[in-house]
């Protein structure tokens, strides 16, 4: 069997391209953890903590810095940063990761960076708008194609071979549908077809997976490019972009939401790493939440909501068409002292308005009781 091509190769001659040109931005040595004041410690003259707040200690623990006082880049690179994205990397099965302030600038500065004029975009029509927003600005050729069609994405990347550089790119959760794309059949089109995969598992890190590593490790798919949250399953903010050496330098070099953000707080990426642990070993968490989903999902069928058959996990999409009748719904419920938000345009396509209903594995016994309730007293109400 041939292995496939390298889809990203172009991605390291550039690298070799600036490195020639001395314009390669290197890690600098991380910021030790503080542990006393130090005198003979350098002077720093080139951070942009400009009132001193983001030396302060987050109470008696962690000993961590609170903020990392400015970009990774210039002063803000700090052990924890490292440690961290070592971990992080280890977890998804990839080479390395880089950190970022939020999803939406992960998205956003990976995409425009790697993509860009002359190379075509292959985006799933359901895809977030951090990923729609990181298409338009990479300047790439945009094809939006059918939700969840690996057969489409195929027959595309088949007419395709001329543009300098071809990319698939897809959630592998969908937040407002709780479904998935079949990641194998995109990953075998992409190795045909000589196309790099990205892949935003945002939704499904701590959910899926072995060790709630994700869809991707449960389908044995590798992407070229994964991105996880810690605003999701995790409990805090901040996401990281995971790959390969080459994919996290370039993304050091050119991605912009990362090169000019001040880089995640020492303190918060400690806590971050701690959920990560967690995560890693709470199969009694994720047991509970998928219990909860699913006793969910029978009260609601039960009720006569059509909830998708493709949808599973925590996302109950009961999707009402009507954003007048969403709101309705919505504050019946909320009278009921249950909590769920209307999903309207242009969030979701045109006349699918939704309550978006997501299970949680803190939710008690008597919590689902009171949901179940609610829920079917609501379902059985005349609306127009």
């Amino acid at each position: 069997m041939t292995t496939p091509a390298d889809p990203l190769r172009h991605l390291a001659a550039e690298l070799l391209d600036l490195e020639q040109r001395a314009l390669l931005r290197i890690p600098p040595d991380p910021r030790p953890r503080p542990t006393a004041p130090d005198a003979d410690a350098p002077v720093l003259l080139c951070s942009n903590d400009y009132l001193g707040y983001g030396s302060d200690l987050w109470g008696e623990a962690p000993a961590e810095l609170a903020g990392s006082g400015a970009s990774r880049l210039v002063a803000g690179e700090h052990i924890a940063h490292v440690e961290a994205e070592r971990e992080l990397a280890r977890w998804v099965g990839q080479p390395e990761a880089l950190l970022f302030s939020s999803g939406y600038a992960a998205n956003l500065g990976a995409i425009a960076s790697l993509a860009r004029r002359g190379d075509v975009i292959l985006s799933d029509a359901l895809n977030h708008a951090s990923i729609i927003d990181g298409c338009r600005l990479s300047g790439a050729h945009v094809l939006v194609l059918p939700h969840a069609d690996a057969s489409a994405v195929g027959a595309a990347l088949r007419d395709c071979r001329s543009f300098r550089a071809r990319w698939v790119v897809t959630e592998s959760y969908f937040s407002m549908d709780g479904d998935s794309p079949d990641l194998a059949a995109l990953r075998a089109h992409c190795d045909a077809h000589d196309a790099a995969l990205y892949v935003d598992e945002a939704h499904a890190l701590g959910v899926f997976g072995p060790r709630g590593s994700g869809l991707c490790a449960e389908a044995g798919v590798r992407p070229d490019v994964l991105v996880g949250t810690f605003g999701k399953a995790l409990g805090l903010q901040g996401a990281f972009v995971a790959g390969s050496p080459t994919v996290r330098s370039y993304l050091w070099n050119r991605a912009r939401s990362f090169v000019f953000s001040t880089g995640l707080s020492p303190a918060l990426t400690t806590r971050m790493l701690a959920n990560v642990r967690r995560a890693i070993t709470d199969d009694a968490g994720r047991e509970r939440l998928h219990r909860s989903a699913q006793r969910l999902r029978e009260a609601l069928r039960a009720a006569g909501v059509p909830v998708p058959q493709a949808a599973r996990g925590p996302v109950l999409p009961w999707i009402v068409g009507s954003a007048t009748r969403a709101l309705a719904l919505s504050a019946q419920l909320r009278e009921r002292g249950v909590l769920v938000q209307p999903i309207r345009p242009p969030t979701v396509p045109a006349d699918t308005a939704r309550l978006r209903i997501t299970a949680t594995a803190a939710l008690t016994e008597r919590d689902l009781h009171r949901a179940v309730t609610a829920l079917t007293e609501v379902a059985a109400l005349p609306f127009p």
